[in-house]
């Protein structure tokens, strides 16, 4: 809580002045509930039901629709690789975070609106996919300026309980609208509005749904949130050119800040690396868990949802209960903890082919997602001036999206070379385990700013 100190979150005196105080509750949880709407679209739309019924019910047959999904998933994290930072720079030049929040929120609700007209016709898999590229463009964009408002709204003291209670949120947002759907339109035969399979309208209408609880729980953050900064510069003029001309410009500052982080700051430099890379090994454990249940373990289509309600459960109450030991002892320890234990988490699927210890190796692992990601969104908010929040945070995103191959390309590779499909859970260990290792050398975050002055 404020006034709370510890030899982690001490700060030297030099350091950029930081907020007085924790923001007021309801600015708090308006914060939060911006990743209870988000995360449940992410849950909802991108992993557990509209991605799929998109590669198995409106493509012509699913290896070309899911060849298809991976190319629009690498090219939209190809744009978001170059424009974060420079969108990043741009927010923190102008002090519009809250401004830019609200527009790529509302692009990512009205592209997951469109996703109710997609039938399941193969003439339709084109335009589900540009709609599922843009949404995903803009939410990570959009979350971009979310994560900048992180050191806005806490102190070093109260910055990993907000972090994972705003993480845990998600989950349980995630967790709330697959159980609402689950028993109001996918299990009944005729379900709410009307929903059947026929054109795909089960799915389409949880498409909409979707949008409508992002845009509802999106609204207090864009009401209450942290208020931009008056007096914000003006966006560039010259129309079309003269936003290129600027983003290039911006762009150039983003890679004159990496080497100066390479001459000044490498302790900053070796945890954007290392978190990338540890991160996606997160990212893989979620992508390919529904794949495993599917393919080892003889899951029904029923069984992976019950699998995503209980994962979305179990990483909410482990992100939100680490906050605690986040603030008590420094994220550095929660990190390096949680990926000892997901590394362990991974050995029983890869010796054992049983339900039950499937059920609990992804129970501990999902227990262990949540404080590992949340504790690195408040490590890199411990050490960020807010005056550079939105450059860095837009660099967190782009070098998480640079080793965004790691993780599947290490999951695949392992399957080929053993033979069988749990083994690709070597993979993902192997992934974390790097993570780890390029972590261990990154100091305190009262040593890695005492070092940037």
């Amino acid at each position: 809580m404020p006034g709370m100190s510890t030899p982690e979150t001490e700060r030297p005196a030099s350091e950029v002045p930081r907020p007085s105080g924790t923001a007021p509750k309801r600015t708090v949880l308006s914060w939060a509930l911006w990743d209870w709407g988000g995360s449940a679209y992410s849950a909802v739309v991108v992993t557990f039901v509209f991605a799929p019924y998109l590669t198995s019910g409106v493509a012509a047959d699913e290896v070309a629709g899911s060849a298809a999904l991976g190319w629009v998933t690498g090219i939209a994290g190809v744009v978001v690789a170059l424009l974060a930072p420079a969108v990043g720079t741009r927010a923190d030049s102008s002090g519009r975070h809250r401004l830019w929040l609200g527009v790529n929120t509302f692009l990512v609700v009205a592209c997951v609106l469109g996703m109710f007209f997609i039938r399941d016709s193969p003439g339709y898999l084109w335009p589900g996919l540009l709609l599922l590229g843009l949404a995903g463009i803009f939410y990570e964009l959009a979350e971009v300026f979310y994560n900048a408002m992180l050191s806005r709204i806490s102190t070093p003291s109260t910055a990993g309980r907000i972090s994972g209670f705003g993480w845990g949120l998600g989950y349980f947002g995630g967790l709330a609208l697959l159980v609402i759907l689950l028993f109001t339109v996918i299990q009944p035969e005729v379900g709410l509005f009307g929903a059947t399979d026929e054109d795909g309208m089960r799915y389409r209408i949880v498409a909409a749904a979707s949008g409508v609880w992002f845009a509802v729980f999106a609204v207090p953050l864009l009401v209450f949130g942290p208020r931009d900064v008056p007096g914000a510069a003006a966006g560039p003029g010259g129309g079309v050119r003269g936003m290129v001309r600027q983003w290039g410009r911006d762009l150039l500052h983003v890679v004159e800040r990496i080497l100066d982080l390479f001459r000044s700051d490498r302790e900053t430099l070796k945890f954007f690396l290392a978190s990338a890379v540890f991160r996606d090994g997160l990212t893989t454990i979620f992508a390919f868990a529904g794949v495993i249940a599917l393919g080892s373990y003889g899951f029904s289509g029923a069984e992976v949802i019950y699998l995503g309600v209980a994962a979305n459960l179990v990483a909410g109450i482990g992100a939100v209960s680490a906050g605690w030991f986040d603030d008590r002892f420094g994220p550095r320890a929660v990190i390096i903890v949680g990926l000892v234990c997901l590394i362990a988490g991974s050995l029983p699927i890869i010796v054992s082919d049983s339900k039950t210890v499937f059920w609990v190796a992804a129970m501990w692992l999902c227990l262990f997602v949540g404080p590992v990601q949340a504790a690195s969104r408040s490590f890199l908010s411990r050490i960020t001036p807010p005056e550079r929040a939105g450059e860095n945070f837009g660099l967190y995103a782009t070098t998480g999206r640079a080793v965004s191959f790691l993780g599947p390309f290490m999951f695949s590779t392992f399957i080929m070379l053993v033979g069988f499909q749990r083994a690709g859970a070597i993979g993902i260990a192997l992934v974390l385990a790097v993570g780890l290792i390029l972590f261990l050398p990154v100091g305190r975050p009262a040593e890695v700013r005492a070092q940037e002055h």
